[in-house]
C-alpha cells in the first residue's frame, strides 16, 4: 500500500483534494480529526492541555474550547510550539497504527493523511509520496476572510504562522495549484490519482522482487 501525505497551508484546498481522492477509493485520514479525538475528555492530551493553559480553556460542558485554543496558538508562537510538540508524535503514532492495520487486512491501494503541518513536523520521510496543495497568497487570505470572518490582519497572521510555499514546494513529489476554478483542481486531482495509483503498483512490484531475492 502506498502511503501519501497530503499537506498544504490553511485554506489551500486540502480537504477538496482529500475528498476527491476518497471518492477514488483511497483511504483518507484527517489529522485534525485525530487531534480532536486526543483532546476529548479522557483523551491522551486532554489533561495536559488543562494543566498548561488552565481551566479557562474549557467550554461549559468541560470539553476543550478548540476555537479559543486555535486563537491562542495562532497568536503566540511558543504556545503553538507547545501544542505541536504535544500532538504531532501522537498523531503520527495513530497514523502508523492505521497503516499497519490496513496493510494487514488489505483492501486499499493508497492511504492518505490530510494534515497541514507534515513538513513543519518533519514527518515527510514516513510517507512514500508527499502532495502539496497551494494557491496564491492573496487568494488564501481572501478565503480565510470569507470562510472564518477574519480581519485581513488575522488572516495574514494565520498564513504566516506556517511555512511559505517557496519553502515547501521543493520538498513535494506532486503539486496541486488551487488558485483557479474548482474544475481545474478536480482535473489536477484526477491526474494525481492516476500517478499515485501507478506509484502504488510500482511499490508492489518492488516489494515482490525484494521478497523473492
Amino acid at each position: 500500500m502506498l502511503t501519501v501525505g497530503l499537506t498544504g497551508g490553511i485554506a489551500t484546498g486540502k480537504s477538496i483534494v482529500a475528498e476527491l481522492l476518497r471518492q477514488k477509493g483511497c483511504y483518507v485520514e484527517n489529522a485534525d480529526l485525530i487531534a480532536h479525538q486526543l483532546m476529548l475528555p479522557g483523551g491522551e492530551i486532554y489533561q495536559a492541555l488543562i494543566n498548561h493553559f488552565g481551566e479557562k480553556l474549557l467550554a461549559s460542558n468541560r470539553s476543550i474550547n478548540r476555537q479559543q485554543l486555535a486563537e491562542i496558538v495562532f497568536r503566540q508562537e511558543e504556545e503553538r510550539t507547545f501544542l505541536n510538540d504535544l500532538t504531532h508524535p501522537l498523531i503520527l503514532n495513530k497514523v502508523k497504527q492505521t497503516v499497519d492495520s490496513l496493510e494487514r487486512t488489505g483492501g486499499y491501494e493508497i492511504y492518505v493523511t490530510e494534515a497541514a503541518l507534515i513538513l513543519e513536523a518533519g514527518y515527510q520521510s514516513f510517507y512514500d509520496r508527499l502532495v502539496l496543495t497551494f494557491c496564491r497568497p492573496e487568494i488564501q487570505a481572501e478565503r480565510l476572510i470569507q470562510r472564518q470572518g477574519l480581519s485581513p490582519e488575522e488572516a495574514w497572521r494565520k498564513i504566516k504562522s506556517q511555512w511559505p510555499d517557496e519553502q515547501k514546494i521543493p520538498l513535494a513529489d506532486y503539486l496541486i495549484d488551487t488558485s483557479g476554478q474548482l474544475a481545474e483542481t478536480v482535473e489536477q486531482t484526477e491526474a494525481l490519482y492516476l500517478r499515485l495509483y501507478q506509484d502504488a503498483q510500482l511499490k508492489k512490484i518492488e516489494k515482490l522482487i525484494k521478497d523473492t531475492d
